[in-house]
């Protein structure tokens, strides 16, 4: 096989072929631009904005408890020497949620679920860990006083007493819950 014209030629010939015809870019031309920013749920951002005011003026209106401090609370319907037996720890704990790393508005909801399944199981007992806070920003523990506002506007709540030192003290809340009907 004999060549009338070096390798380089054919290849860029048979290119030229292969592509056509070309014509220069314009190069006025604008570059293409960025693509656009991502969108944002703006809505929900302002929810959970609105939310956590919301819970921050919840605490400015009570007194707040600080990391020591025992969280208790009984209704009329149970009796003092249930109540006593309560603050002992003489229940048996039937589940138990930690609310330990969540936020304000995840403890919130993790402990609605909680209280719902809890008196589906019709449990008559449980046990609330919120921890005592002392690393809060705030200056209050937030998730331990946002327990304590919870379970006092909770019909199904009997009462509610810190725990003893070897179940939590008060870094834990003991919770009576009113029976399925």
């Amino acid at each position: 096989m004999s060549r009338s014209s070096p390798p380089d030629d054919d290849d860029a010939a048979l290119f030229r072929e292969a592509i056509g015809d070309v014509r220069r870019l314009d190069t006025a031309t604008p570059p293409p631009r960025k693509a656009p920013p991502k969108p944002r749920a703006r809505m929900a951002e302002q929810d959970d904005v609105d939310a956590l005011s919301e819970f921050q003026r919840g605490l400015e209106s009570f007194d707040l408890h600080a990391a020591g401090d025992v969280l208790s609370h009984r209704r009329e319907a149970l009796s003092p020497r249930a109540f006593q037996r309560l603050k002992r720890g003489q229940f048996s704990v039937q589940d138990e949620l930690d609310l330990h790393g969540a936020t304000a508005l995840q403890a919130e909801g993790l402990l609605r679920q909680f209280l719902l399944e809890a008196h589906q199981h019709d449990y008559g007992c449980v046990r609330i860990i919120h921890g005592k806070g002392t690393r809060s920003e705030v200056g209050a523990p937030v998730i331990k006083n946002a327990v304590d506002r919870m379970l006092r506007h909770r019909a199904d709540v009997l009462a509610f007493h810190s725990a003893p030192p070897a179940q939590g003290g008060t870094g834990a809340v003991l919770v009576l819950l009113a029976r399925r009907r």
